[in-house]
């Protein structure tokens, strides 16, 4: 029966993350020449032609390629299991963690996990990829991450969860805005005045149910992707935004203006950041040790308010 070796298989996966076999093979310290050959007697084990490889138009997965990475990940991955099992067997866990974050509140969240996981697993070597659900759901759903922490809103079956910390909609307004005087503001009184628009999924969809359950409609004058560039413009006093509270976070722009943070006086959107991973799978001891210390460190009812 042809065989193929986990070296193999670690090098096809890895073509997935670069564009051209020529990048591929320079990441990997490999000739061209010689990944080439890798493939090619990969593809002559499994009898399939897993990639294309164009000179002038880089590379691409066949759909059995595509089904093969996602199966090599697998087994790749339950190798790694079976060696952190042995090293979880003296107390020790070692080997990668691929964790997603969602964009929008990475800055306050990661920093506290790479900061304080090599503490208490200096073993652990943790890979983190920021995006959007949009981003962070296929490379769940596709074996390129371990876990994700999102925002548990609009997502579809197929995941396992677990709540790290509760999060709600609220309004940032610059601070001498008349409404930002009042201690909690209502969607109604915003309505008319301009939103400068966090424009990221799920974001945007929430922000448009909220108005639209009401019976509102928002004045957006600008959609912005990144939430620093919102706060940016509201120290600006070019508008207001409505973006979920956050721990540790300042109340102050890049650029050192401050603005207002105020709650809303109707609760219009309320739901948890939670750590999630694919029904279908099971979370690696490393992972799972990972999502611990998260879970752990921002306790439900302490780490979801932005620093006052």
């Amino acid at each position: 029966m042809p065989r193929f070796t986990f070296r193999q298989l670690e090098l096809f996966v890895a073509l997935a993350d670069f564009p051209t076999l020529s990048e591929a093979a320079a990441s990997l310290h490999f000739s061209e020449s010689a990944l080439s050959q890798a493939i090619t007697r990969l593809e002559t084990a499994v009898g399939e032609q897993l990639c294309i490889r164009r000179k002038s138009r880089g590379l691409d997965l066949t759909p059995a390629g595509e089904h093969f990475a996602i199966r090599a990940r697998a087994l790749l991955g339950s190798a790694e299991d079976l060696l952190a099992e042995m090293s979880g067997a003296t107390g020790t866990l070692k080997g990668p963690v691929k964790l997603g974050c969602f964009a929008s509140f990475a800055a306050s969240v990661l920093p506290a996990i790479l900061g304080g996981m090599p503490k208490v697993h200096p073993g652990v070597e943790v890979e983190v990829v920021v995006g959007t659900h949009d981003e962070l759901l296929p490379a769940l759903e596709s074996g390129r991450l371990d876990l994700a922490i999102v925002y548990d809103m609009e997502l579809p079956t197929g995941f396992e969860r677990r709540t790290i910390y509760e999060t709600e909609l609220q309004a940032v307004l610059p601070v001498d805005h008349p409404l930002a005087q009042q201690e909690t503001v209502d969607l109604a009184q915003l309505a008319p005045e301009p939103l400068i628009m966090y424009d990221s999924s799920p974001s945007t969809a929430n922000t448009h149910r909220v108005f639209a359950d009401r019976g509102l409609r928002p004045n957006i004058v600008a959609h912005m992707p990144q939430i620093i560039l919102v706060q940016a413009l509201v120290g600006r006093g070019l508008g207001y935004g409505l973006l979920m509270s956050r721990p540790n976070w300042a109340p102050v722009t890049l650029e050192g203006l401050p603005v207002a943070v105020r709650p809303l006086t109707r609760p219009a959107s309320r739901t948890t950041i939670s750590g999630i991973w694919p029904a279908h799978g099971s979370l690696s001891p490393r992972a799972r040790a990972l999502l611990d210390f998260t879970v752990e460190t921002f306790k439900a009812g302490t780490g979801g308010q932005p620093v006052p």
